[in-house]
């Protein structure tokens, strides 16, 4: 069964971190390009952060370069967002997305909600006082 699943969000204060898991299965995970995407209520989804399949290519959005890396483990066929020095306008629901043969910054751009091949169901992120 091919899918994405997202987990590790959750409400923490400004300033503090947290990591999300992107797990994927049922495809060649080393082969796609996997992005973190993101979208707050009544906002468009943005791209956060893509990372090719052999992790040496990486693409930040400025909004979250400096706080926010990414990695993945081909092994575990899971992709990694570290977030540090959280605001509040980080708020969103987080999104991963796959797709074979395109580039990090690329998939990181694409606005199209059908450019990827797949897409996880979301993790809410809340930043609050």
């Amino acid at each position: 069964q091919l899918q994405l699943v997202e987990s590790g969000g959750g409400l923490v204060q400004p300033g503090e971190s947290l990591t999300l898991s992107c797990a994927a299965s049922g495809f060649n995970f080393a082969s796609h390009t996997i992005g973190w995407f993101r979208q707050a209520p009544g906002k468009g989804r943005e791209g956060l952060s893509c990372i090719s399949g052999s992790g040496m290519s990486l693409h930040y959005a400025d909004s979250v370069k400096g706080r926010f890396t990414v990695s993945r483990d081909n092994a575990q066929n899971t992709v990694y967002l570290q977030m540090n020095r959280l605001r509040p306008e980080d708020t969103a629901i987080y999104y991963c997305a796959a797709r074979k043969d395109v580039g990090p910054y690329r998939l990181c751009s694409s606005i199209d909600p059908d450019y990827p091949d797949y897409w996880g169901q979301g993790t809410q992120v809340t930043v609050s006082s």
